[in-house]
């Protein structure tokens, strides 16, 4: 490697599934682009960073793609979706809505890193009450909630924006949700600072069309 090589820093995961897991392959192909001395830092949004050399950025993806590996940016972009274990199976908590999700919006540039949560039942283990973007499933629809903080003093849970919402309109609402705060937000502005700030009836009608009851 070139000494004067930039590093470079990606996120990684396994992808949405069963729990958040990585296999033997997987991890093989992980240590071959480290060093003894490195580490891998593993954050809570189920996620592992590690560092590479800028040159090889290309190369790397595309090999931790072929065994199954997730890379997204790191910094102010839209995190992939945090999820639940679906344990009750991927079609009966929503695996494929799920994962079409996160391939819409994860990776986004964003005023301040943002972090959306999926869970595929009222139990919540993906934690969406308490995350920027959180949606559960209930019954046959989908409920959406914005605005949740998990950290600090001024911790708070995430308020029901939408009820019911089938997947397609879903992914509409969300979508133009980011678009919102990407266009509005001030830089390092966190999400629900900028709710406060532009007003919640402001952006579910800009995103929607209604105007909260």
């Amino acid at each position: 490697m070139n000494q004067k090589d930039k590093m470079v820093k990606l996120a990684i995961s396994g992808g949405i599934s069963f729990g958040a897991k990585l296999n033997a392959k997987q991890l093989t192909v992980i240590a071959e682009y480290m060093n003894e001395s490195d580490e891998l830092e593993l954050t809570t949004f189920q996620q592992l960073y590690i560092e590479v050399p800028e040159s090889k950025v290309e190369q790397v993806k595309e090999k931790f793609q072929e065994v199954g590996l997730s890379c997204y940016p790191v910094g102010n972009f839209v995190k992939s979706l945090r999820t639940c274990n679906f344990c009750k199976g991927a079609e009966q908590e929503g695996m494929p809505v799920a994962i079409e999700l996160n391939k819409r919006i994860a990776g986004k540039p964003v005023p301040f890193t943002l972090r959306p949560a999926y869970t595929g039942c009222p139990i919540g283990c993906g934690e969406p009450m308490v995350n920027d973007i959180g949606v559960m499933k209930v019954r046959n629809g989908y409920n959406l909630y914005v605005g949740g903080k998990a950290k600090g003093m001024d911790a708070q849970t995430g308020i029901l924006l939408m009820e019911q919402l089938l997947p397609k309109k879903l992914y509409e609402v969300i979508e133009k949700i980011i678009d919102i705060y990407s266009e509005h937000g001030k830089k390092r502005e966190p999400f629900f600072k900028f709710i406060n700030r532009y007003g919640l009836d402001n952006i579910k009608n800009q995103a929607t069309g209604q105007k909260l009851l």
